[in-house]
């Protein structure tokens, strides 16, 4: 069984038996997606929420908006079902604490956003989520049951969605 560790801004796929983790969720987004059918699974840890409209070339995996739907090309390039691909997300916490933040430093609550948008008029259902907060996470996905393992950095918590 492998385990791949992806970093920010980086996605990757796995079958079962093999589980996908990142580390060092703070405002950033991971979203799990998975093909129960088939035992094959995504992870993408997203830094922020839009891509820039008139960028050439930018990375993206970066970006909620344009993450998401890469992450699903690739799934099903590599025979994942599009009909049978639900999702989970992680992460998204606001790591600045302010009583004068404003919504430029409210990263995590607009990746939360963002990927939900993106989820919903994309037809994939969220059925499981650990998000918001001021505490950074970890997160492993077990490509064998589907699982999404979260642990929170401060106070330490573990839960599985």
């Amino acid at each position: 069984m492998a385990n791949t560790i992806i970093g920010i801004a980086e996605m990757a796929l796995a079958h079962s038996p093999d589980s996908l983790t990142t580390l060092g969720l703070g405002s950033c987004v991971g979203i799990a997606l998975y093909d129960r059918t088939k035992r094959l699974g995504g992870l993408s840890h997203i830094l922020l929420p839009k891509a820039p409209e008139n960028g050439n070339g930018f990375h993206r995996p970066k970006y909620a908006d344009t993450a998401i739907s890469e992450l699903v090309e690739r799934m099903t390039g590599a025979g994942a079902n599009r009909s049978t691909i639900t999702a989970k997300l992680a992460g998204g916490a606001q790591m600045f604490v302010s009583e004068a933040v404003g919504d430029v430093l409210q990263v995590g609550r607009r990746n939360v956003e963002m990927c939900r948008e993106v989820l919903t008029k994309m037809r994939i259902a969220i059925i499981g989520e650990d998000i918001g907060g001021s505490s950074g996470r970890t997160i492993v996905f077990e490509c064998e049951t589907g699982l999404l393992k979260v642990q929170t950095a401060w106070p330490v918590t573990n839960k599985t969605l």
